[in-house]
């Protein structure tokens, strides 16, 4: 879902810096108290950091291509979805700018389906579901699953929807001049491949990290904001992914609506002139987590590790800026 620069026309791009604004200023604003409390940063940076990785754990889906889980619902059920909002924003924007993941014109439209359309929906069929049940109960792990399962399905159909509208809107001739795949072929493709694998994969991972957190530290999904400040147990989860980040090289192949100009060209036979002209003009720190020049083997697998700490590092001081203009912005008494 990570759409690059070059598939989408200045509208849509647009659209999407002009939905996300108003989002981020709305969990900015939500959010102060929770940034005052002194545990702010671990707990905003444990967030983004979780998303990062998790991200970064590829799995094959139809059509030898390539999906991942997001995280964002469980951030959502954990620390609120104005919380999920600021952390999946800050991992997208490390991803875009440090290793050329999802373009960095594109980071609106990336940003509104990830980080805004996924955490309030999934975080609203939560509430729904879970009603006030109790904390342990069954009922909240089944909140938790259809929750993120809901909130994938939805950010899928976004990019599904943003990436078919494009011929419809820039084509000349017949040949479309960015995404070359109207809505029949986008939305199916989105859809199947989430409805069927990642939807599910996501469901799963949610279930069981938010019932590792339940049991381990229940105090991080209590009212007090003070209490859910407390994320050891997060950041554990957090380690692990670290380690096990090498994972996602196994699954091989593009994700859908991200192949390179050179990819384009072998599908399409043509090259769109968006994607000719913004695709690949950002190439980050380590573009695609690897090495510049770098090959195979344990060098690739050293090189998505560096990776992987690179952006929790680079997440840590996000999450310390974010805090630090929260607080400044936050008004006293």
């Amino acid at each position: 879902m990570h759409i690059p620069d070059g598939y989408l026309g200045p509208e849509t791009v647009a659209a999407g810096w002009a939905a996300c604004t108003p989002a981020w200023y709305w969990a900015s604003r939500r959010a102060r108290d929770t940034l005052s409390e002194p545990k702010a940063v671990p707990m905003l940076a444990a967030s983004a950091a979780f998303s990062f990785l998790i991200m970064m754990l590829n799995v094959p889906v139809l059509g030898g291509t390539t999906a991942h889980a997001v995280g964002a619902v469980l951030i959502a059920v954990i620390a609120g979805p104005e919380i999920a909002i600021l952390a999946v924003s800050a991992a997208l924007v490390i991803q875009a700018l440090l290793f050329a993941d999802g373009g960095v014109l594109a980071l609106g439209v990336n940003c509104f389906n990830m980080a805004v359309v996924m955490p309030l929906v999934g975080y609203a069929v939560y509430r729904f579901v879970a009603g006030s049940s109790p904390l342990l109960s069954k009922r909240r792990l089944v909140a938790a699953g259809l929750a993120a399962y809901a909130g994938m399905i939805a950010a899928a159909a976004m990019a599904g929807l943003e990436l078919g509208l494009q011929p419809a809107l820039h084509s000349v001739n017949g040949v479309a001049q960015y995404a070359p795949y109207g809505l029949k072929v986008s939305l199916t493709a989105m859809l199947a491949s989430h409805l069927l694998i990642a939807g599910p994969v996501e469901a799963a991972f949610t279930v069981g990290v938010f019932a590792f957190l339940v049991r381990t530290s229940p105090e991080l999904l209590k009212a007090s904001a003070g209490e859910r400040l407390r994320a050891r147990w997060l950041w554990a989860v957090v380690g692990v992914l670290v380690l096990a980040v090498p994972l996602g090289l196994i699954a091989t192949g593009t994700a859908w609506g991200e192949w390179s100009a050179g990819q384009m060209k072998e599908k399409l036979g043509y090259v769109p002139s968006g994607l000719a002209q913004f695709g690949g003009w950002w190439k980050g720190l380590l573009p695609g987590y690897a090495l510049p020049g770098g090959s195979g083997g344990l060098l690739a697998v050293a090189a998505y590790v560096l990776s992987a700490l690179l952006g929790v590092a680079a997440l840590g001081g996000a999450a310390w800026l974010i805090v630090r203009l929260a607080r400044r912005r936050r008004p006293s008494g």
